[in-house]
Parts: C-alpha cells; structure tokens; sequence
C-alpha cells in the first residue's frame, strides 16, 4: 500500500496538553452533540491558535475521534483506497495508517469515508459505505478482525452513498442500514438491481461476529425508505434504548435485543403526497430528556416523541413539534436546550426541549451552506460550513449571539462536525485536519 505520508507536514507550534477528555464517536461522548470541556477557542484562523494542520488525501464527512494522545480519521486517496489514521495529539504526525478496502465511490460532494469512526481508547472500529468495517489496536494499528457486511447482507442500495455511522454503546457495536428495495440498478455501488432489507445489526466488538440482526419494516416508498442517521443511546425511567429514524417513522428499540419497542410517524410530512416517495432522512434522532427528537426530511416538522409507550404511539406519543426540522444537521443538546441549525437558511434556533418554546433564532452571518451538525461545549456552539467557515455562538445568551466567524478555507467539501477535546478543538475541512487550542 502506497502510504501518504503527513509526518513531515505536521506543523507544530505548542506543546502537549493533558487528556482529560476524550471525544469517541461522531456525537461525542454524551451522543448529543455536546461536552463537558472547558476553556476552548472563540477565535482562530489557518494560523491563529493552530496548534498543528496536517493535510488529508481526500475529503471526508467522518468527524474525528479523539481519545488520550490518538486521534483518528478515516479518508479515501487518489487511488480509490479507504484508510484509517491514528496521528499523534502532540504534533499532528501519523503514528500509523491502514487501507481496510478498495472501491472509494464519489457522489456528489459524499464518498464512502462518510462514517465516522469510534474508539473506547484500546480499540477503533471503522466502517465505510462500501460495507467493509474492521477493528484495530489503538496503538498500533493492528487489524484485529475485519468484514464485509456487504458480502454477507448484501451491497447497500442508498442513492447519496451510505453515511450512518457505527455506534459503540453497553459492550455491543451497532449498524443501522436503513435502504431501499428493490435495489435500482442505477445506485452507486449496488451494480444489480434487487431485494434488500432494512436492519439494525448488533456485531460483538471483539470478534465482530454478528449478535443478532433486527429486520425493521417500513411502508415508506423509494428514496424515503432510506436514512443516513445513526442509531442514538436514549435512557430515561430507568430504561435503555436505541432510537432510529427513517422510512417515514422514528422507533425505539431494545438494545440488548433489538425488539421495536414502538414506533411513531408524522416525520414525512409529504407522505401520500407527490414528492413524498423522495424524503429521505439525513439528521440522527436525539435524546433529550424523556423525550425522542426527530427532524423530519426537507423542512418537515421537528417532533418530540415520549418514549414510555409500546406498539403504534404516533398520536399519544407526540409531546410537541415545530413545522420545520433542519435538513441535515443533528441537534445538539445541551443543559436542556436544542440548539436546531439549518443549514440551507444559515440560521440557529435555540427551542426548550421540554416544551418545544423557541427560546431565539437568528441568522449564522454567512452565505455558506452548512452539511455538519452543531457542537456545544464551553458555552459556546460551533458550526462548521462547506467551505471551511466556523462560526461561535454563546450558547447561554438569550439571543443569537455571534462571537466569532473563523476561516479555515479549502475546497467547498466541509460536512464534518467539530469534535471537542481537553480545550482543544478537532476540524476535518475537505483537504486537511486542524487542532485548535494551546
């Protein structure tokens, strides 16, 4: 394998800081987008409080995972190869890499490096669109076990090129393959057309051997049948469940089994409708509360479901909605605020989880179209643009209140979330990786 070596390239400027915190998958350690770290950065630039930049060899949606002195980041390179790096927190320089499959698709401004990988410190699981997942030593790279679940499931028929990813919560590790069947011949990656299912899968994280696999139905139609969210931990009157969304219903399921426990509808607001065969689900449920928060697809309402109910629950289920739900963007969830960003309107709403009450809106102050999802820490929000733009906002303000506007430039490719650790801050723009902070 052709390494891409980065090693060189790292720029550093400060020395190392302690690891308090870690942040091990895509919504971060609380899985709402949101962390208990202090003393990060209001502004920066390309060379303003970088503590190092190092280059990527392709663009990738997949948010950092940062645990201790190792972060990880997965990219594709010219070659069509889909990689996995561990590089050193200190300086930025590659501890090591490895290609885990072939076969890199481009669609769009998406690839199959889209999910993003997960780590508890000893182990890192990554899985790409391909299907390919494997698991290595966090130290050294070793591949432990490795898979095909496209082989065994069959390929995955999802039109953008699949982008949930894998969910490590209580032991087990979660996929979620929400897709749509038949197959269309035309879809990247698919190659026939055919039958699929839609599922949730439970693999052991030691062995990745598969636990069990949970088909869950839907009455969705084409495009609508399809989701590129991620399975979400929700825990409330003592009770644990996993909640997903997409073909048309958002459901809570048992995470040791993976049994629906109930399911709701009213995301697909289009439903019965013309167009409503095309509204597929970009942004993760969150768990807020005793509450379940979905974001229906292209400005359908934003609801919050409780989650004690069993069987059907879409009418007694429903605590409160708002008519229009961000396209892409996840929630973020924060000392019980919804920070709600859409990123087609560029603005930010601040709703009370519990009521559903906008608390204040306002405008994000660039013409940047915004894929990532919104990160709360320190009090502070931040939002990521396609073209490398972060804006900060004052997440305890009664108003949108802007503090900074940082260019980070580079290619119109930027979807990655901003991930948090130990005062310092992870950005995965379209052609490089930044650690901001001291």
């Amino acid at each position: 394998m052709r390494k891409f070596l980065v090693s060189g390239l790292a720029i550093s400027l400060l020395a190392a800081a302690s690891h308090a915190g870690n942040w091990p998958q895509w919504r971060g350690p609380h899985f709402n987008g949101s962390a208990d770290e202090k003393n990060l950065p209001v502004q920066f630039s390309e060379t303003e409080n970088v503590k190092w930049v190092v280059p990527m060899p392709g663009p990738s949606g997949a948010t950092p995972a940062v645990w201790g002195d190792n972060v990880f980041v997965v990219s594709p390179n010219e070659n069509k190869e889909l990689l996995i790096f561990c590089l050193s927190r200190k300086d930025g320089s590659i501890k090591w890499q490895q290609k885990i499959a072939d076969g890199n698709i481009d669609k769009g401004k998406g690839n199959s490096a889209s999910p993003s990988p997960v780590t508890d410190g000893k182990t890192v699981w990554a899985l790409f669109g391909t299907g390919d997942i494997a698991a290595l030593e966090a130290e050294t790279g070793e591949i432990l076990w490795k898979r095909s679940l496209g082989e065994d499931y069959g390929r995955w028929a999802v039109m953008w090129i699949y982008g949930s990813s894998p969910l490590l919560y209580k032991g087990k590790l979660y996929v979620q393959v929400l897709q749509r069947t038949p197959a269309p011949a035309d879809y990247p990656g698919v190659g026939a057309e055919g039958d699929r299912e839609s599922y949730l899968l439970a693999l052991d994280p030691a062995s990745g051997k598969t636990l069990w696999k949970h088909v869950r139905p839907t009455d969705a139609l084409m495009e609508s049948m399809e989701s590129y969210a991620t399975p979400t931990p929700h825990e409330a009157g003592g009770k644990s469940q996993l909640l997903i969304v997409g073909g048309d219903v958002t459901s809570g399921h048992d995470p040791e089994t993976g049994k629906e426990l109930w399911r709701a509808a009213g995301i697909n607001s289009k439903k019965g409708q013309g167009g409503g065969e095309w509204m597929r689900v970009v942004p993760s449920a969150v768990s807020a509360g005793d509450f379940a928060i979905a974001s229906g697809p292209k400005q359908s309402p934003l609801l919050a479901y409780k989650t004690d109910g069993s069987g059907e629950v879409t009418d007694k289920a429903l605590a409160w909605k708002l008519e229009k739900a961000p396209d892409c963007s996840t929630p973020a969830y924060w000392n019980g605020k919804l920070f709600v960003m859409d990123g087609d309107k560029k603005t930010m709403t601040c709703v009370d989880a519990k009521t559903g009450s906008v608390l204040w809106s306002g405008d994000l102050g660039i013409r940047e179209i915004f894929r990532s999802s919104p990160t709360v820490a320190d009090g502070k929000i931040y939002c990521i643009g396609e073209r490398g733009n972060v804006v900060v906002l004052d997440a305890t303000a009664n108003e949108c209140k802007i503090l900074a506007t940082n260019a980070l430039g580079g290619p119109e490719s930027t979807r990655a979330s901003v991930a948090v650790s130990d005062s310092q801050l992870f950005i995965r723009t379209g052609d490089k990786l930044y650690c901001i902070g001291k």
